[in-house]
C-alpha cells in the first residue's frame, strides 16, 4: 500500500478551524466529507478504525442542515464526525463488534447521536469497538482488529480505540467514545489524543437498559482540549429522556479553555493558588518506570506554571474488587440479556464477565457499594484541600495488538483481562471527571497519556487546566498523522 500523505489543508484544521471555516462559508459540509472520505480510503488499509461508513447518510442530513440564527454552543454546522459501534445511529449496521448482531441495522439513533445531529454533526462512520466494549484493545470476530496508528504492531488499546484511532490519523475531526474502566481515556493515551470522561449525566445517552448507571458515560475524543471541549459542549444539556442528564453550564467548555488561555492563569478554588496533587500508581499496581518519568516530567511543567504540585492520593484500597463486583453486575443486567442463547457467537471474556454477576449475591453487591462510598467520600474530603489529582493514564506504554491484554507488569500478574485498567477504573468509581492529555512519547516513539482529575461536576476547571499544559507541553501538533507500519 502506498504511504498515505498528510497534505490536505482541510484534513489538517483542527475542529475548531474546520467549524469556523463551516460557519463561515469558506468551505461546505459536502467539501469536508470528500476530504474525511479520501482520507479513510487512504488509511483504513492500515489501520481499520472506521469499518461501517454511512457517507450518503452523512451528505443528504448535512444538505438539509437549516442552521439557527442563535445557534447554542458547540454547534458544528455540519462538521463530519464518527460514532462508536456501541452506540446506535438509525438505518446503519450496528453490530457491538459481536457476531450475534453481525447483520444488525438500527431502527433508531441514540439520544447523543440525536443531540450531536441537532447541534449540527454529520456523522459519516461506525468506529470499531471489542465485542459489547469488554477489552482491552479493539478486535472483534465481525471486523477484525484496530491498530495503532504509531506503530500498526501495537493496540490502540479499547473499547474506544476506533474512535481514538480515527481521530489521530484525521479521518474524522471528532468521535465520540464510551467510558466504564477506561475506554476513552486509555485509547486517547495510546493514540496521543485528548480522551475525556465526564461526570454521568453531562453528556446526554441513552435509552439504556440501564439509565441510572454512573459507570458507564459517553463523553468526547479530539485531537486537542479545545476541540475536546467543542465536542463537549455539543453534547451536553438537560434532556427529559435520560433521568441522569446534567443542566448546560452556564458558559461553555470553549469558553472556559479559551479564557484560560488568554489569562495564563491555573484553575483554582484555593486561596493558596492551585494545589495538585501527583501519584505515580495510586498505591494500586506497579507501572512501567518510562510511563512514570514521562507522566512526572509534564506534572513539573504545572509547577512551572505557578501550581504547588505534592505526591499524595487519597485512600483508593479495595478499588479492584469492589470495581470488578458491580461491572460484573452491570455485564449481567446489561449485557446478559443481549447473549443468552447466543453465546456459542460470543467470546468467553463477554460470558464470563456476565456469568460472574449473575452468581453475585446480595452481600457481594452492597459490599461493593458500601466500598465505592467509602472510596468516593475519601476523594471528596480530599479535593477540600486540592485542586487536582494526577496520575499516569495506563501503567504501561502501548503493546502488541496480538495479545489479548496485558498479563503482566513489573512482576505482577493480572488475573483478568481488566485489571491492567487500574489506574482508570478506579477513578471510574468515584463519578469525578478525568481526561486523558497527551504527555510525552516513549524512547520507541510510542505516546503517553497524563490522567488529570478533578472535583465533582468539574470540566470547566479540568480542560482550564488540560489546556494550559498542554500549551505549555507543545504537543497538541502531533496529530493527524500517517500510520507507521511498526514491529512488535
Amino acid at each position: 500500500m502506498k504511504k498515505p500523505q498528510l497534505q490536505d489543508p482541510l484534513i489538517r484544521m483542527t475542529a475548531r478551524e474546520a467549524v469556523h471555516a463551516l460557519k463561515t462559508r469558506q468551505v461546505s459540509p459536502a467539501e469536508l466529507i470528500d476530504a474525511a472520505e479520501k482520507r479513510i480510503a487512504a488509511v483504513e488499509p492500515a489501520v481499520n478504525a472506521l469499518p461501517t461508513l454511512c457517507l450518503d447518510r452523512g451528505r443528504a442530513h448535512a444538505a438539509a442542515l437549516q442552521h439557527p440564527e442563535n445557534p447554542p454552543p458547540g454547534y458544528l454546522y455540519g462538521l463530519p464526525v464518527a460514532i462508536k459501534d456501541l452506540v446506535p445511529v438509525q438505518g446503519v449496521r450496528f453490530t457491538s463488534g459481536s457476531m450475534a448482531y453481525a447483520d444488525h441495522i438500527a431502527t433508531y439513533s441514540d439520544y447523543t447521536v440525536q443531540r450531536l445531529e441537532a447541534r449540527g454533526a454529520t456523522v459519516i462512520a461506525k468506529s470499531n469497538t471489542p465485542e459489547f466494549g469488554a477489552g482491552a484493545q479493539t478486535f472483534n470476530e465481525v471486523f477484525g482488529t484496530t491498530k495503532n496508528p504509531w506503530n500498526t504492531a501495537m493496540t490502540p488499546a479499547g473499547s474506544s480505540g476506533g474512535s481514538a484511532v480515527a481521530v489521530a490519523t484525521g479521518e474524522v475531526w471528532l468521535a465520540d467514545g464510551s467510558d466504564l474502566g477506561g475506554s476513552l481515556r486509555i485509547p486517547a493515551a495510546f493514540c496521543g489524543v485528548v480522551g475525556l470522561r465526564p461526570t454521568p449525566g453531562r453528556a446526554v445517552w441513552g435509552p439504556r437498559a440501564l439509565p441510572f448507571d454512573t459507570l458507564s458515560v459517553l463523553g468526547p475524543i479530539a485531537r486537542n482540549v479545545g476541540d475536546c471541549a467543542l465536542m463537549l459542549d455539543a453534547q451536553v444539556g438537560w434532556e427529559p429522556r435520560d433521568p441522569l442528564s446534567l443542566p448546560a453550564p452556564e458558559h461553555s467548555y470553549t469558553d472556559a479553555v479559551d479564557h484560560a488561555l488568554a489569562a495564563g492563569r491555573l484553575p483554582s478554588r484555593l486561596a493558596g493558588g492551585c494545589r495538585i496533587a501527583w501519584t505515580p500508581d495510586l498505591g494500586l499496581s506497579p507501572v512501567d518506570a518510562e510511563v512514570v518519568e514521562i507522566c512526572e516530567a509534564a506534572v513539573k511543567r504545572l509547577e512551572k506554571l505557578g501550581a504547588t504540585v505534592g505526591t499524595d492520593a487519597p485512600d483508593f484500597s479495595g478499588a479492584e474488587d469492589c470495581f470488578q463486583v458491580l461491572r460484573a453486575a452491570n455485564f449481567a443486567a446489561s449485557v446478559w440479556p443481549r447473549i443468552a442463547g447466543k453465546t456459542a457467537l460470543v467470546k468467553p471474556e463477554v460470558i464470563w464477565n456476565a456469568e460472574k454477576g449473575l452468581k453475585l449475591t446480595g452481600e457481594e453487591i452492597a459490599a461493593a457499594q458500601r466500598k465505592r462510598g467509602e472510596i468516593t467520600n475519601r476523594l471528596i474530603a480530599f479535593f477540600e484541600t486540592h485542586d487536582f489529582l494526577v496520575l499516569p493514564t495506563a501503567v504501561t506504554p502501548p503493546f502488541d495488538h496480538r495479545m489479548r491484554y496485558l498479563e503482566e507488569i513489573g512482576g505482577r500478574k493480572f488475573d483478568t483481562y481488566i485489571s491492567w485498567l487500574v489506574l482508570t477504573f478506579a477513578i471510574t468509581l468515584t463519578g469525578t471527571p478525568a481526561i486523558s492529555v497527551p504527555a510525552g512519547i516513549t524512547k520507541s516513539g510510542l505516546p503517553v497519556g497524563l490522567q488529570i482529575v478533578a472535583r465533582p461536576r468539574g470540566e470547566a476547571e479540568l480542560l482550564a487546566l488540560s489546556a494550559l499544559l498542554e500549551s505549555d507541553l507543545g504537543l497538541a501538533g502531533g496529530v493527524p498523522l500517517d500510520p507507521v507500519a511498526g514491529t512488535a
